[in-house]
């Protein structure tokens, strides 16, 4: 099939058209940079160069390309974590750079959508695991910039879901770990996780799902090709506490185990990326690996964060 991707140097990006490529698909991938263009033909990709905001080159760079299939993987995240990012531009992308995706898509004569969304906003109240039925933080439910993103997140999956003929495909994919992400070897999260500058806030009790970053794209490949429209939770087996999981992230890059601090000084000083430690639900993955039938390589994080961070 053709397979355009929105997205395709990014973390997941990257990844995904690899193995796009390799199942024997022609990809067609968009950046905005001309180095990373041709860093795509190199690797055997088609390439358009665009600005994603621009909606009338993004027609034309999706209309010319015919996919059969547009995956949407945009976001603006800032390549290092940032506790401070407000999520506007991401938001955009979520919102209406989706609604001109698929405009485009369509006049392009696509069947499938494929978009990626977040495992992570499921409301933190109730059973401290959630599947693709449960609600999410809106701001209905929330305020601040999680709601905000909440906001644009159920605007993205509303419109795919609702894509007129198209089959319509949300991949709420969990905390992403491995090469180009965040939660990598050299990255400075890893480097604060070093210096014990990270520190477990409270409980410590609330609930992080992870994905290594090669299994999202093995589930978006999944997706890409079979599979009914809907949302899929893509996540590995084992949802984690930050008691659990941090102190585990630390060892895997050279680190003691974090430090804890009162519930009260890690929200004045991380305000609601450290209430997240107390409160965040993960996510379960059966519905994934039973519809799309895919098995993550890390199955936890465990191992993952041992032998995938490179």
């Amino acid at each position: 099939m053709r397979v355009f991707v929105a997205g395709a140097t990014g973390a997941i990006g990257r990844p995904l058209v690899a193995r796009l490529l390799e199942a024997g698909h022609e990809v067609i991938g968009m950046t905005r940079s001309d180095e990373r263009a041709a860093d795509l033909r190199e690797g055997g990709a088609e390439a358009v160069v665009c600005d994603a905001h621009d909606s009338e080159a993004l027609r034309a760079a999706v209309t010319g390309a015919r996919p059969e299939v547009l995956v949407h993987q945009l976001t603006d995240l800032p390549q290092e974590f940032n506790p401070r990012y407000d999520y506007g531009t991401t938001n955009e992308l979520r919102s209406q750079v989706t609604r001109d995706l698929i405009a485009a898509a369509r006049d392009a004569g696509a069947g499938r959508f494929v978009a990626q969304g977040v495992a992570f906003f499921y409301v933190p109240t109730g059973s401290m695991v959630k599947d693709e039925e449960d609600p999410v933080t809106t701001s209905e439910v929330a305020d601040g910039k999680f709601a905000e993103a909440g906001d644009a997140l159920a605007d993205l999956e509303r419109q795919v879901l609702g894509a007129e003929g198209m089959d319509g495909l949300v991949l709420r994919y969990g905390f992403f770990y491995g090469p180009g992400t965040w939660f990598a070897e050299d990255t400075k999260l890893a480097k604060a996780y070093r210096l014990r500058l990270a520190p477990i806030v409270g409980s410590g009790e609330g609930v992080f799902s992870f994905v290594h970053v090669d299994d999202a794209a093995a589930a978006t490949v999944a997706a890409v090709e079979r599979a009914a429209p809907g949302i899929y939770n893509v996540v590995d087996d084992e949802p984690a506490a930050a008691n659990d999981w941090m102190p585990a992230f630390a060892e895997a890059v050279g680190g003691e185990p974090p430090l804890r601090v009162p519930a009260v000084v890690g929200r004045a000083a991380g305000g609601q990326n450290a209430e997240a430690m107390e409160t965040m639900r993960g996510a379960s993955n059966a519905k994934a690996k039973r519809e799309l039938g895919w098995e993550p390589r890390y199955a936890s994080w465990r191992q993952g964060f041992k032998e995938g961070l490179r």
